[in-house]
């Protein structure tokens, strides 16, 4: 691989990173995953 694809990858992986960073911490996901975590916790064993 060239340098020049190098640069692309990094700038494609970074721009991927940032929209799923911003996916993962919305609001409607956080809820979710903390209505998750909270029905795995009241869970009868």
């Amino acid at each position: 691989m060239t340098t020049a694809e190098y640069a692309v990858g990094t700038v494609a992986a970074c721009g991927f990173g940032a929209v799923l960073y911003k996916v993962v911490t919305s609001d409607a996901v956080a809820s979710a995953l903390q209505r998750m975590v909270e029905k795995a916790l009241d869970a009868g064993f």
